[in-house]
């Protein structure tokens, strides 16, 4: 049976009722300085608890503890590596509620797809065991008598810093793939929403051995800015936005080489044709804004609807009637659809893109402020907003807002419509809706992005690489490529005598 809110949050008042500590070396230990942060909930303000302010010196700690664990941890045999992180995906799910609710609590979205997401880390570190070892170097022909063979080998130390989106989704599935190729861990939560991430390092303490997966938390000017330019620390991988990602190239290229892989913004565009099935457009322009998941705060949302001239109308006033029906509320309501955005600064930003597009001369259809009703007063709730009559001059059309707000243009020339999806700086994700399949992939082939879906939007698949292409980021994640990633190649000749 489904639990009440008012049950969730008896659960939630016990989960916050602990002495929140980060992960380092196999123990649970707080900030060295003592420093604290408070981490508040969106929705209503409350205190949520406080959690510590790592500063340079535990994140030398941490990087040390990896260190320390990486030799081991290297020449542990895969299949027993691979059983560790089976088994705790395995406690992981058996804490989905947990994890799920702390999520609804600290960062705003919906607590069943929090719940969710705890479901899809766990599938993704699955796939990546399966996966594994699938990760191998081959032998190469020779011209002299030598044997030529090359082989994968772990970095070492990686440290990963992650968004405050998807909190749990992030901390528990991108464990999997540099873990399971043989490097240690220091994971950086987000923090906006760190609880979720330091339940996961207490469930961890109880599987990994020292080391392996060490758990910190603190601001990004100072935590993650240490972890980025530890010299000892050659492999990095960002999720975030593109200014963030162009900061951690050049701090970690300020002391050392390293691989640094990004996963960053978009400015999404889904382009509809005139033969489009117009019931599948409406819900797939609803579902591709992710105000269901995070409010829109996704980097994969397609927040450039380009409408033919044919269907405009029809498709604006039917997908204003679907918006309208989600169900905005509170985040720890098993039927809420929509929650809150992350924070005051992040509501602060997509007012004032709200205004911009005021400004600009776009047309509000729907949204435009916080969603009628007293229960949203005190939370930083904004409505699912759509601006029509929205050209590419506008700022609405070209920056990456992060929240729930659409922008609708109209197009009649196929070509020109392609130039406009790619005239931007981002290319992480398209679409394209037709029944022509040869439009289809024309327009998918032609898109300057590193993921395209015709007739489709937002849906991720297991196995299925997701890069950016241009400012969108570097490297790929969720396939084979993301744990390759995580691996140096070492070519031996063996001289035959």
């Amino acid at each position: 049976m489904q639990p009440t809110s008012a049950e969730l949050r008896t659960e939630l008042q016990v989960l916050l009722k602990r002495d929140w500590r980060m992960l380092i070396g196999g123990e649970l230990v707080p900030a060295a300085s003592g420093e604290t942060m408070t981490t508040s909930s969106p929705s209503d303000g409350s205190v949520l608890g406080t959690v510590p302010l790592a500063g340079p010196s535990d994140v030398e700690r941490a990087v040390r503890a990896a260190q320390g664990a990486f030799p081991a941890w290297r020449d542990t045999p895969m299949t027993e590596r691979v059983a560790l992180l089976r088994r705790f995906a395995g406690v992981l799910q058996e804490h989905a509620r947990e994890l799920g609710l702390l999520d609804a609590a600290d960062c705003g979205n919906p607590v069943t797809a929090m719940i969710g997401d705890v479901a899809m880390a766990t599938r993704w570190m699955e796939y990546q065991t399966g996966v594994a070892f699938e990760v191998k170097g081959s032998t190469l022909p020779s011209l002299s008598r030598s044997w030529l063979l090359t082989r994968r080998e772990p970095y070492g130390v990686v440290g990963r810093i992650i968004p405050y989106n998807h909190p749990i989704l992030f901390a528990a599935g991108k464990i999997g793939a540099p873990v399971v190729m043989g490097n240690t861990l220091v994971l950086k939560l987000p923090d906006q929403a760190p609880l979720s991430g330091l339940l996961l390092a207490e469930l961890a303490a109880e599987v990994f051995p020292p080391g392996v997966l060490n758990v910190i938390t603190g601001t990004g000017a100072v935590t993650g800015d240490a972890l980025v330019r530890h010299p000892e620390v050659k492999r990095i991988a960002l999720i975030g936005s593109v200014p963030t990602g162009q900061r951690v190239q050049a701090a970690a290229a300020e002391v050392a080489v390293k691989h640094v892989s990004l996963e960053l913004g978009g400015k999404n565009a889904m382009i509809v044709c005139p033969d489009a099935d117009l019931d599948a457009v409406v819900e797939g322009a609803a579902f591709g804004m992710n105000c269901h998941w995070c409010q829109g705060q996704s980097c994969g949302s397609t927040t450039r609807l380009f409408l033919h001239d044919d269907i405009h109308d029809e498709v604006l006033e039917r997908l204003v009637e679907r918006l309208r029906t989600i169900r905005i509320g509170d985040p720890l309501d098993p039927a809420t659809e929509m929650g809150c955005l992350v924070s005051e600064a992040q509501f602060d930003k997509v007012a004032s893109y709200i205004a911009a597009g005021h400004e600009d001369g776009a047309r509000l259809v729907t949204g435009g402020g916080r969603p009628e009703g007293a229960e949203f007063a005190d939370g930083f709730f904004v409505a699912p907003t759509v601006f029509a009559d929205v050209d590419m001059g506008m700022r609405i059309a070209k920056e990456e807002i992060f929240g729930p707000v659409l922008s609708v243009l109209r197009w009649n020339d196929l070509d020109d419509v392609v130039a406009q999806a790619n005239s931007l700086p981002y290319g992480l994700t398209g679409a394209v809706w037709t029944r022509d399949i040869q439009t289809g992939l024309s327009v998918a082939d032609r898109l300057d992005t590193g993921y395209v879906w015709i007739n489709g939007s937002g849906s991720h698949f297991l196995g299925a690489p997701f890069s950016g292409h241009k400012d969108s980021g570097t490297d790929s994640e969720e396939g084979i490529e993301e744990l390759i990633s995580y691996t140096q190649t070492k070519t031996v000749n063996i001289t035959v005598r």
